[in-house]
């Protein structure tokens, strides 16, 4: 099974406001479009992804997402997450309604291709399925196989309410990198022991992150 990816991305100055302390807001704008950047680069790279479609309606994040083979999204709702990850869905399946599609977050700088492509198939044995983020708390990745609504409830203490709409919570095991987002410097720093694609290093490198 192919999937195609969901990955909503708000605009660039209003996003991960809570890396201002590590980062600064010079840094910070910069930052999460290098999360974004290498989330798509190694989801486009994954072979269990057929396509990526990006939600979004930041002009620079557009284009450097479309440069990696994101497919654009405008997001016409612009009112939150879970309305930018229906949207998106929508759309996806305007043209592809037997499309499998999974909700992915846009802050997973250390993705890896592989660890993405375990997490999907075994997600490929559910009708809804999805994955906690590090934390524990929250989530990174939601599935919908053909036919099925993706339901999205991302946002605060998202993992119980994905439980509770019926999805299936997948296995933790050798898949690191797709549970770790970043929302604090103590999450940047577990991205960079994880090992983070180009453009995070890059943008990073200004930035002193003690162990």
């Amino acid at each position: 099974m192919q999937w195609t990816l969901v990955i909503p991305l708000k605009s660039l100055s209003r996003a991960k406001s809570r890396l201002t302390a590590t980062a600064g807001d010079g840094l910070r704008p910069g930052l999460a479009l290098a999360f974004a950047q290498d989330t798509v680069a190694a989801a486009v790279a994954c072979p269990a992804v057929r396509d990526v479609a990006v939600v979004t309606d930041d002009a620079l994040a557009g284009r450097e997402l479309a440069a990696l083979g994101a497919l654009i999204v405008p997001d016409e709702p612009g009112e939150g997450l879970n309305a930018a990850l229906r949207h998106g869905t929508a759309a996806v399946r305007a043209k592809r309604p037997d499309a499998p599609v999974a909700a992915l977050n846009a802050d997973l700088p250390a993705l890896r291709p592989v660890e993405l492509a375990r997490t999907l198939d075994r997600a490929a044995h559910f009708s809804r399925a999805f994955l906690p983020d590090a934390a524990g708390i929250g989530t990174t990745l939601l599935t919908a196989s053909a036919g099925t609504e993706l339901l999205p409830a991302f946002g605060v203490a998202s993992r119980a309410r994905h439980t509770a709409s019926g999805a299936v919570e997948l296995p933790l095991d050798g898949i690191d990198s797709v549970r770790q987002d970043v929302d604090t410097g103590e999450d940047l720093r577990a991205a960079l022991v994880l090992g983070v694609g180009r453009h995070t290093a890059k943008a990073a490198a200004p930035l002193l992150i003690a162990d």
